[in-house]
């Protein structure tokens, strides 16, 4: 004789497609973390080159002098840091907040960008260095040339920027690093609270046993 068993066989849970599955939300996700890290790396590595070179006038005869990124403006460095930091905590907040950080981040960029610029064609930071070199205040610099390390500043500025337009337009599909939420932002259901198991029920019979328990031990 055969048996029919009245315990229902569990059927597998469809997966539920969530917005962060969505391919425009992954790719956004890497191009921003990609410019990001990019335009930062860019922006700290540029600053410490040489930006400007020129010659002080020393009794008869005249001094090599040279400025980098951090001499003419520590701006852009400082803004780069500060871009960074943003890019890692637009993951740790959402709604509100994480438009808000998003928003730091482009300004950084932007910030970085600009401050880049402007001091692609300063001399102020040779003049003082000559006049700290030389000992005489009114101490100039002639043959002054700059290279063009302040634009490939810049230009990691611009990364660090379009990173943050990017977090600001589709920042809200990224996921966060709470590990209290599923990543469609759910909070998780709490397991069920273990029950004895009913002796007139051989399924719980079953299933107790299968877990290690002893379906006949009264708690």
């Amino acid at each position: 004789m055969e048996y029919v068993s009245a315990v229902p066989v569990p059927q597998p849970r469809a997966r539920v497609a969530t917005a962060s599955d969505a391919p425009g939300s992954r790719r956004s996700l890497a191009a921003g973390l990609l410019l990001g890290a990019a335009g930062a790396t860019v922006v700290l590595l540029a600053s410490g080159q040489t930006w400007a070179e020129g010659r002080a006038s020393v009794g008869g005869g005249s001094l090599p002098l040279t400025a980098d990124g951090q001499d003419v403006t520590g701006l852009p460095a400082a803004l780069a840091i500060v871009g960074l930091a943003a890019l890692v905590a637009v993951f740790a907040v959402r709604g509100a907040g994480r438009l808000l950080v998003a928003g730091l981040l482009a300004l950084s960029g932007l910030g970085a960008g600009l401050s880049a610029c402007l001091g692609a064609a300063d001399g102020a930071a040779l003049d003082e260095k000559a006049a700290r070199t030389t000992g005489d205040t009114s101490a100039t610099i002639g043959a002054l040339t700059h290279t063009a390390w302040p634009y490939v500043t810049a230009a990691g500025g611009l990364l660090i920027l379009l990173a943050g337009l990017l977090a600001l337009r589709y920042g809200k599909l990224w996921p966060t690093m709470s590990g209290r939420y599923e990543r469609d932002g759910t909070p998780r259901p709490r397991k069920a609270a273990r029950t004895t198991p009913d002796p007139d029920r051989p399924e719980d019979l079953w299933k107790a046993l299968d877990r290690g328990e002893d379906p006949t031990r009264e708690t």
